[in-house]
C-alpha cells in the first residue's frame, strides 16, 4: 500500500495541473492507496481557503475520496462522521476533531460562537463545552 499527499489530492480533484492531474488519476484508479486522516483535513482546507471553492464542491470531493474504490482512509468511520456534521453546518476541522474524540466524556473549547452553539444545536455526543472561569 502507497499513502498519498494532500498536493496528490489536490492535482486529482482541481486538474490545475494536467501532467500531475494524469499522475494522481493513475496512482488513484490503481487502488491500494492510503490517506490519513491529517490528509483529508489538509485537503479540505487546500480546496475551500487556497482554491475558494464553494463549501458544497469541497464536501463532494470529500465524500467522493472516501468512497473511491480501493482507497483506505484512516479512521474512516470518524471522517465520514465529520463530513455529515459539515453538513449540519459545522467547521469540517472541528467536525472531524470531535469525532475522533468519540470515546470523551466532553470536549472543551473556548469558541463559544461556532463550536459551541453549533453543537449544542446538534446533540452532539459527547458534548462540546466552553471552557470558562
Amino acid at each position: 500500500m502507497r499513502a498519498v499527499d494532500t498536493n496528490v489530492l489536490v492535482r486529482y480533484y482541481l486538474r490545475d495541473d494536467a501532467a500531475q492531474a494524469r499522475l494522481a488519476e493513475r496512482v488513484l484508479s490503481a487502488g491500494d492507496a492510503f490517506v490519513s486522516k491529517t490528509v483529508v483535513l489538509e485537503l479540505e482546507w487546500v480546496l475551500r481557503s487556497v482554491a475558494e471553492q464553494p463549501p458544497g464542491k469541497v464536501i463532494d470531493c470529500l465524500a467522493h475520496l472516501i468512497a473511491l474504490p480501493g482507497i483506505t482512509v484512516e479512521d474512516h468511520d470518524q471522517v465520514e462522521a465529520a463530513l455529515r456534521r459539515c453538513r449540519d453546518g459545522m467547521d469540517f476541522a472541528d467536525a472531524l476533531h470531535h469525532a475522533a474524540s468519540h470515546a470523551c466524556t466532553e470536549m472543551l473549547t473556548f469558541d463559544d460562537r461556532r463550536y459551541v452553539r453549533r453543537a449544542a444545536r446538534l446533540a452532539l455526543k459527547p458534548p462540546v463545552r466552553l471552557l470558562a472561569n
